[in-house]
């Protein structure tokens, strides 16, 4: 996957999500374990449905976070594999959630399970799933971790509904975008390193520490995929690149660029995003706007401050293996351009 030269025009830190793979194989085979028994239902669309999407793969960033969070923060048992699987149980529901709502074609690489099973049975099947978390979030004795991914769900649902308010507003300021996206995805990044630092006992200024890396983060990552729907591959990004377009995705690389049109392209603008009336060209003609007023690079501009912010959220806690992991994701949220 690689971004026009136009695109690429500063040089950005490389990172990768392996050491951590690495670091918390252990834990994830135990949470693996975990998702594969809790998703099981005598319903039998159920871990079906399940299966497909939570099967498909990707690199379970979320719940690696928990287990990261909670080993830098010195856990000295497994209790938090139960909120990593919550987590992604949660991040999974969501997921099965937006397709519906968006009317998406593919998630990670595979055919969006509302296309197999119908949209009620997506919704359904997610709801099942949120329950499944709070199950698990229950069963960890945890009530300060309870709270923080109850409110985690809360937010993410208030940012689902006023992106859904505001998809096709041309107007949307940068201060609102920032706001639905760390709704709808930081808030998860966050909760997932906050609760696995409350599991492990520390004080609330490392939590909060930890909770701070997470948000930043999440708004690293979202931004990242902003710009990727782009500038991307679709054999990558697990969706069909341009789909933030297709579906009048009011994103931060669109607006800027929105901002920095004359009134010819405003018009285009407005007949492609605001009426929706496409062309198969248009992806072309708007890729070519974004990444040639900048906005592609001032977007990834903005995710690399944002993960710098995420490294610093971190200087609190020794050097080790586990704090350098989480400095190389952070760094791997913004370079997924190579």
């Amino acid at each position: 996957m690689v971004l026009d030269a136009a695109a690429a025009t500063l040089p950005r830190k490389s990172g990768s999500v392996d050491r951590l793979v690495r670091l918390a194989e252990a834990d994830m085979a135990g949470v693996n374990r975990l998702i594969t028994d809790r998703m099981q239902s005598d319903v039998a669309i159920i871990p079906a449905l399940a299966e497909h999407l939570i099967a498909a793969g990707g690199k379970r960033l979320r719940p690696l976070m928990t287990v990261a969070a909670a080993r830098l923060a010195g856990a000295d048992n497994d209790h938090f594999q139960k909120l990593a699987a919550a987590v992604e149980f949660i991040h999974t529901a969501t997921l099965l959630h937006d397709d519906v709502v968006d009317g998406s074609q593919l998630r990670r690489g595979k055919v969006a399970a509302h296309l197999i099973w119908g949209g009620a049975q997506s919704v359904l099947v997610g709801d099942f799933l949120f329950a499944r978390a709070f199950e698990l979030m229950v069963e960890t004795n945890s009530m300060k971790a309870l709270e923080i991914l109850a409110r985690a769900s809360r937010v993410i649902a208030e940012g689902e509904v006023l992106q859904l308010m505001r998809s096709h507003d041309l107007n949307l300021s940068q201060a609102v975008y920032l706001e639905i996206i760390q709704a709808k995805t930081a808030e998860l990044f966050a909760a997932a390193s906050e609760a696995g630092a409350v599991s492990a006992g520390v004080d609330v200024a490392k939590s909060e520490a930890l909770r701070d890396y997470g948000l930043n983060l999440g708004l690293a990552f979202q931004l990242a995929d902003d710009a990727l729907d782009y500038g991307g591959a679709t054999e990558t990004l697990g969706k069909n690149a341009g789909d933030d377009f297709r579906e009048g995705k009011a994103t931060l690389p669109l607006l800027l660029a929105i901002a920095r049109s004359g009134p010819r392209e405003a018009e285009f603008w407005e007949r492609a995003i605001g009426r929706r009336e496409q062309t198969e060209a248009d992806f072309r003609r708007a890729r070519e706007l974004i990444i040639g007023s900048g906005a592609l690079d001032a977007t990834l501009d903005l995710a690399a401050d944002y993960a710098d912010k995420a490294k610093a959220a971190l200087a609190m806690f020794p050097a080790n293996d586990w704090r350098e992991a989480l400095e190389e994701l952070a760094d791997f949220a913004v370079s997924r351009r190579a």
